[in-house]
């Protein structure tokens, strides 16, 4: 099935399967937050709570996911924005609380942060598997996998900052992970953004075509 202008028309989620898919993952990213949040608030570790945030992000935006599937191409594409603008925020402030840590700079707890970060990832991998069959769909849809993926990337980094700071017994390792962990939001942020407004215009060429 072929949409406007040529392009193939991409998957918006009308699938019991998906749906059911995403509840899953949605109650995954929920348990995630508090855990992480509570493991990063008392570890200490910068890096634990921008993912604990993430968490949180994902499963709120997985929420709007779901509310918006089989609606118009404007709702779709405004859900899509949302959650463009929602990464974008949570990359600015965790770039900013990072910045402002590097004044105020303690020792996060390696330990837990390595422990954490490890459960932390395999709760995204199983996201992950969950979601793969459906990651070339519209905004909508492409955003939770690259929210999803940039889960287990940022657990990956944890755990890579949990060892950093074991060796070297320094605070940094940390904060440098949370810095780029924010460049991921950012970049993942722009991707969401453009095709959602790609999407909307091709949509809008779609209904006049129509009237």
């Amino acid at each position: 099935m072929t949409g406007c202008c040529g392009h193939d028309t991409k998957f918006d989620g009308v699938s019991d399967d998906y749906k059911r898919r995403l509840w899953i993952v949605i109650a995954l990213n929920a348990t995630m937050f508090f855990v992480e949040m509570t493991a990063g608030h008392l570890a200490k570790s910068q890096a634990l709570q921008a993912d604990a945030l993430d968490f949180a992000g994902d499963a709120l935006t997985y929420g709007i996911s779901l509310a918006v599937i089989g609606a118009s191409v404007r709702a779709r594409t405004n859900a899509a924005l949302f959650k463009g603008v929602s990464l974008l925020l949570m990359g600015l402030w965790v770039f900013g609380s990072t910045v402002y840590r590097v004044f105020y700079v303690g020792i996060p707890t390696a330990e837990i942060m390595g422990i954490v970060g490890f459960l932390a990832l395999l709760t995204n991998l199983a996201s992950v598997a969950l979601l793969i069959r459906y990651k070339d769909g519209d905004a909508n849809v492409r955003s939770v996998w690259l929210c999803s993926r940039n889960d287990a990337i940022g657990n990956v980094a944890v755990m890579i900052a949990a060892l950093g700071v074991w060796g070297t017994a320094s605070g940094w390792p940390d904060l440098i992970v949370a810095t780029i962990m924010a460049g991921l939001f950012l970049s993942s942020a722009f991707q969401i953004v453009r095709q959602a407004l790609a999407e909307r215009r091709a949509g809008y060429g779609h209904d006049h075509l129509e009237a």
